[in-house]
């Protein structure tokens, strides 16, 4: 057990308590003068978050516009933390967009923790935050009667400690009211549940190998969850990820000196960051370039997809930039995204090939961007290929010199396994039909 008080006096008892998220988080509350008191409880894991707080619109429970706090435990440093957060988007925060903390778009984090506890798979965070705040635009007012609509979620953490896409099953799909200023509102359980999350005896899919390939697609679509880019990579996923040729984060193998393309359909509307991914190529393996400080650029290499001025790349300690011949800050192209026929049907399949049957393609108007990139004779032997503008999004690109062939195996024969199956399936269907 960790616990951590970081108030002098005991935390109040609350005398309110509602279950959510099938009784896997649990929120207690009152109000105390001018200040709401939350105990936050959640079952997960020690990478990720919990957030509770007041729903984007009046009238109903939604995330985007939404106010929550993001509750964690942090391993590393074996401190709680309780931070404020504002929701403009539900894509990663980019700096000025997206599930961001408001200290990190020019706001104020005004919530208070209390204290923290981590005890048989539990975390349990105490928190204040006032019912008014000056900050208009980041924070909403907490009634002190009346009905209020709530969200709340858990989910992953990116290794910069900030909140990643939940799943589907990881939010509130009903709409939620709370009265806070209610007294002896107990709709809790007894005790708190106990059950793990179904999701971590998942079987991982095998990891996707392309090469002696010249032309490569671009697109967005599902990270697959458990399964998917989080067992391939080791990295917490934002729940979307690059399909290079229609496979979920390949290992691309590309020869030095030789020229390959790119078509590039990863969204070009840069006023809706959820569907913005520029498309680059790295010695990063999280990517987010666009995102990072100067400081924090100067310090990852970039051999393709964004563009300098002479001043800019002298600036650089990195011979890569000088062979850019991108002629925009951001390569993107239209918006082209593997959606999901139904419902995320990933923890169903024990391949990608068969979960890739469920998802359907859905391309905005417009055309690819296109990016043809020369590999560089200093290039590593490992690079990456990434979003200019979100975190792990993309994976390895394996530099070889020329004439050099992959040992295969199961895992590498993907796009065979989906060509043949895409096949049967066909003539079964065919064979139906008459």
């Amino acid at each position: 057990t960790i616990f951590l008080q970081t108030s002098s006096e005991s935390p109040a008892v609350e005398t309110n308590c509602r279950d959510l998220l099938d009784d896997r988080v649990q929120v207690q509350w009152r109000i105390e003068g001018e200040w709401l008191q939350v105990t936050l409880s959640a079952r997960m894991r020690e990478d990720q978050y919990v957030s509770f707080g007041i729903s984007g619109e009046k009238y109903r429970s939604s995330m985007v516009g939404g106010d929550v706090v993001v509750a964690y435990f942090d391993s590393d440093t074996q401190r709680f933390h309780a931070i404020d957060y504002f929701m403009s988007a539900t894509s990663q925060c980019d700096g000025k967009n997206g599930v961001c903390p408001d200290e990190r778009i020019g706001g104020r984090n005004d919530v208070e923790l209390l204290s923290g506890e981590r005890h048989m798979g539990v975390t349990k965070v105490v928190y204040r935050r006032p019912l008014h705040t000056n900050e208009p635009i980041n924070d909403k007012p907490i009634p002190s009667s009346g009905d209020t609509y709530v969200i709340a979620a858990i989910g992953p953490l990116s290794s910069r400690k900030e909140a990643y896409a939940h799943g589907v099953r990881d939010k509130n799909n009903e709409d939620i009211r709370i009265d806070f200023g209610s007294k002896d509102d107990r709709q809790c359980v007894a005790t708190f549940p106990t059950s793990g999350e179904k999701e971590d005896s998942l079987h991982p899919w095998s990891p996707a190998i392309i090469q002696n390939e010249d032309t490569f697609t671009a697109r967005i679509g599902p990270a697959g969850g458990a399964r998917g880019y989080p067992a391939i990579t080791g990295h917490p996923s934002w729940g979307i990820a690059w399909y290079i040729n229609d496979l979920l984060i390949p290992e691309i193998y590309v020869e030095r000196g030789k020229t390959y393309t790119f078509m590039v359909e990863g969204g070009d509307d840069r006023t809706n960051p959820a569907k913005y991914h520029p498309f680059y190529i790295t010695d990063s393996r999280e990517g987010g370039f666009g995102q990072r400080s100067e400081e924090q650029q100067r310090q990852q290499r970039v051999f393709a997809g964004v563009s300098y001025d002479a001043e800019e790349v002298m600036g650089y300690e990195n011979e890569a930039l000088s062979g850019l011949n991108i002629t925009e800050k951001a390569l993107a192209g239209h918006y082209c995204e593997w959606e999901h026929k139904t419902v995320d049907k990933s923890s169903e399949f024990e391949t990608f090939t068969e979960f890739f049957l469920t998802l359907k393609l859905n391309c905005q108007p417009g055309e690819a961007a296109v990016l043809n990139w020369t590999v560089p004779e200093e290039s590593p032997n490992i690079l990456y290929y990434q979003c200019y503008t979100h975190n792990n999004l993309g994976w390895k690109i394996h530099v070889t010199d020329q004439g050099y062939q992959a040992t295969l195996n199961h895992a590498t024969s993907s796009a065979i396994d989906l060509i043949m199956l895409v096949i049967m399936s066909f003539c079964s269907t065919y064979l139906v039909m008459r």
